[in-house]
């Protein structure tokens, strides 16, 4: 079952959002003010930049193949299903961890004003996510849109009060580092922008996936981008630098000052609301990691069924929540960081995916945004992360490896027996070698997640065509001569001796030319038997000849069933007429260059549905 579309522009924009501002922006800025000092914003937006030019081949994968798991599902396409298993099963930890984080400084808060315990305040914060989410993702993206607007509403509030209590002198002396400083506390606080590969995750759930996911992204990144970096030059400004130092609570400390009491208040409301925000998008994004690698057969079939009346992955988002709650009992820090490893690692691997995909030439590889600078922004946003990976220290990434061992592990023991897998990798070699190393099995896989996007209504006419055989044949000859070529594959599609097949073919065509017109034959028998159906689709640019006056036919589409399929017969070649009157399309099948994109051509064609 197909997941519900219920995320609009505005939910992209809120889960995104809300997955960003949360201790990136209140804890993590006294941290990184101790290495820089006051030049600690211009660190923020150069973060910002770095993450804008990072998510560009996120955005794009994202319109290319808007499915449920986001970043796993690009990188099982691109490096194969063992890369994917790894990939899948790292950001469904990493998420679940950083939404364990969100949850934790929320009962911390709970705890602190109330006394109430925060390990049942968690447990009760955990099931009221996971109901919300298992209710169904438009609830859950309008829960998060009200969150957000709460949010951003407060800490607009902060800037623009904020702004007539700036103190000059706090930013002097201003660079008390040289810059190559300033670079690597960008990296640091990088960890703050890891949120916006949520939105990738859930993306097949996405209405309008073309328009909405990069607009919503880009956005979303641009907007946080300029709230990090004013709020941070505010905080300098009014913070005293011995504070903004050693503050845990840079943003409550600094309204405290600038509004006194109330100003306080506000921005624990405020942290709340990120808290809120992070963990809901955290729980909704990271569940769609289990289901994805369940329908790829990676995991037990059960875990990724999607639930008949809210159409929401049910099992997996109880799975993520167990997860959650069973990381708040552990020593989150270094947890954390091992999340940043990981969410960094995906930002380099989509990165290199976009580089592979793109030269494998995959014909239904077609995202709506494509990212610019190609290959140029890859390359340089694979070496930056990678030093950024470097720079987090040997004990993340030695929980990290961990991580990629167990993962690895499942694959070996589990998903390794799956067969019929094809990678864009594959595909480039295939390109390079100008071998048969892959069939067409990712394309026609692509292809589906094309009609998803386009959210073409497929009828029986789009089944016969994914089965059909597909001839493109190059010479000129009569109907006789192209039937000798074809009857072999037909025969054995409908268990039928192969000279009966060209029997019947030629028989029909002297009882009633079949040539519709100079361009189009629709040849059609009824063949003996049960239950059977079949189509077999010719193009030849140079013409076959039917008749005297047909003697250049171009699209040839052979058709043939039992009796009782006579009603679906007759749906069919009304299908193909209306598929070849439709505008440009002599000239486009004149002009595919492959029997791929003949198929393409009709499947993904805008045609009226015969149900």
């Amino acid at each position: 079952m197909d997941l519900k579309k219920g995320i609009t522009f505005f939910g992209v924009f809120s889960i995104a959002t809300g997955a960003m501002i949360s201790s990136g922006l209140f804890i993590l800025p006294g941290l990184a003010f101790s290495k820089v000092g006051p030049a600690v914003f211009i660190s923020y937006f150069i973060a910002g930049v770095l993450g804008l030019f990072g998510i560009l081949s996120v955005v794009e994968l994202a319109t290319a193949m808007p499915k449920a798991g986001g970043d796993y599902y690009f990188i099982n396409k691109t490096f194969g299903p063992m890369f994917g298993t790894i990939s899948g099963f790292l950001g469904w930890f990493a998420l679940s961890l950083k939404s364990a984080f969100a949850i934790f400084g929320i009962s911390e808060i709970i705890f602190l004003y109330i006394g109430f315990s925060p390990i049942l305040s968690g447990f009760i914060l955990c099931v009221f996510f996971v109901v919300i989410n298992i209710k169904g993702v438009k609830e859950a993206a309008i829960f998060q849109i009200i969150m957000v607007i709460g949010l951003l509403s407060l800490l607009l509030i902060y800037i623009i009060v904020g702004f007539t209590k700036i103190q000059p002198s706090n930013f002097t002396p201003f660079l008390t580092v040289d810059f190559n400083e300033i670079l690597i506390t960008s990296g640091f606080i990088f960890i703050s922008f890891g949120g916006l590969l949520k939105v990738a995750n859930v993306s097949e759930e996405v209405i309008n996936p073309k328009r909405n996911i990069p607009l919503g992204i880009i956005s979303s990144i641009i907007s946080v981008t300029i709230f990090y970096t004013l709020i941070t030059f505010i905080i300098t400004g009014t913070l005293a630098p011995s504070v903004f130092r050693e503050s845990m609570t840079p943003v409550a400390d600094s309204a405290k000052i600038i509004m006194g009491t109330g100003g306080y208040t506000i921005i624990i409301i405020a942290s709340m609301l990120a808290f809120f925000t992070t963990a809901n998008a955290g729980i909704m994004s990271a569940s769609r990691y289990p289901m994805a690698l369940s329908l790829d057969h990676l995991l037990p079939h059960q875990i990724g069924v999607v639930n008949k009346k809210y159409k929401t992955p049910t099992n997996a988002t109880i799975i993520t929540g167990i997860i959650i709650f069973l990381s708040l009992l552990l020593p989150l820090e270094m947890l954390v960081k091992s999340a940043s490893t990981v969410i960094l690692t995906s930002y380099v691997l989509t990165n290199i995916a976009v580089i592979i995909l793109r030269e494998s030439q995959i014909t239904n590889y077609k995202p709506s945004f494509k990212s610019p600078l190609y290959p140029f922004l890859q390359i340089s946003c694979v070496v930056i992360f990678t030093f950024f990976i470097v720079d987090l220290g040997k004990d993340a990434i030695e929980i990290s490896l961990a991580f990629i061992f167990i993962s690895f592990c499942v694959y070996i023991f589990y998903g390794r027996k799956i067969k019929n897998r094809e990678s864009a990798l594959l595909h480039m070699l295939k390109r390079i070698t100008d071998s048969k190393l892959a069939e067409n099995l990712l394309e026609d896989e692509l292809r589906e997640v094309l009609v998803n996007r386009e959210n073409i209504e497929q009828d029986n006419f789009d089944q016969l065509i994914k089965k059909a055989s597909v001839f493109d044949i190059e010479g000129h000859f009569n109907f006789e001569n192209l039937m000798n070529i074809v009857a072999n594959s037909i025969s054995k599609e409908i268990d039928m001796n192969e000279k009966e097949v060209i029997s019947r073919f030629l028989k029909r065509q002297e009882e009633s030319n079949t040539a519709v017109s100079d361009f189009l034959a629709i040849p059609h028998i009824v063949v003996d038997g049960k239950d059977k159906m079949f189509l077999t689709i010719v193009r030849c640019k140079d013409g076959i000849e039917f008749t005297v006056k047909e003697n250049n036919v171009n699209a040839i589409f052979l058709l043939g069933g039992t009796q009782e399929k006579k009603t679906l017969h007759l749906k069919t070649i009304a299908s193909i007429a209306t598929l070849v009157q439709h505008k440009d399309f002599r000239s486009n099948w004149l002009n595919s260059t492959s029997t791929i994109e003949l198929k393409n051509l009709m499947i993904l064609s805008k045609r009226k549905r015969f149900n």
